[in-house]
């Protein structure tokens, strides 16, 4: 009808490309739903009042048909009487009664046709409405996500984490250095294994010992 503009942008438009230009989609499609329920609430309204303004002239019309088949019975009943003055009185009635009907029906084709566009209307809106209801919680869920993965990246490629790790290796060598430290603390003392292996070790040289002294004597003899 040209008379909700808001309506019109909205049933027009593509949400899609609205939600590609906003800053904040939740907050648009919040907007976008709350102007679409406003906007409904109007066409109701108007499709309400336009249909009481149909009853109101169906029930016009039916009381200037009525009056014009009363004034042709009047007209029909002035001429048995041979009043013929007040037979074309009455037919002139009759005439204005019958012209204000077909203008009032006129007037009510015009009513059916802002009716029927104002229910396309509704139908257009309710449609456009349940749409962006059924994207609001997913449009939602998309931008925390986005919002957390953009806070990660931005994290990832700052400084802080560059400086991070560089304190974090400065700490490793801290403590090679005193791993380092504690080496060498150790470095020419003999441990308890060390010992154990000292005194295997002078057992086998006994032994070998022992057998040369015996090898040796043996060759003694034989002589």
């Amino acid at each position: 009808m040209g008379i909700f503009s808001r309506f019109t942008d909205i049933v027009n438009s593509n949400i899609n490309a609205i939600l590609d230009k906003a800053e904040d989609p939740e907050k648009m499609v919040r907007l976008i739903i709350q102007e679409m329920e406003d906007t409904l609430v109007e066409v109701r309204s108007a499709s309400a009042k336009t249909l009481a303004s149909k009853k109101e002239i169906s029930a016009q019309i039916a009381k200037y048909e009525a009056d014009a088949s009363d004034w042709s019975a009047k007209a029909e009943l002035a001429l048995s009487k041979e009043r013929e003055d007040l037979a074309r009185a009455a037919l002139q009635e009759r005439k204005k009664s019958a012209e204000a009907a077909q203008a009032l029906s006129q007037e009510l084709h015009v009513v059916d046709e802002q009716i029927s566009k104002l229910q396309e209307d509704i139908g257009q809106l309710q449609e456009k409405l349940a749409d962006a209801k059924a994207r609001q919680k997913t449009i939602l869920m998309r931008q925390k996500t986005a919002s957390s993965r953009l806070e990660v990246k931005r994290t990832l490629d700052s400084s802080k984490v560059d400086a991070a790790m560089g304190r974090f290796e400065q700490y490793e060598r801290k403590i090679d250095d005193l791993e380092s430290q504690v080496d060498a603390y150790d470095l020419g003392k003999k441990t308890l294994q060390d010992e154990f292996a000292d005194l295997e070790s002078d057992d086998k040289i006994d032994e070998e010992l022992a057998a040369l002294k015996a090898k040796i004597q043996q060759n003694k003899t034989a002589e």
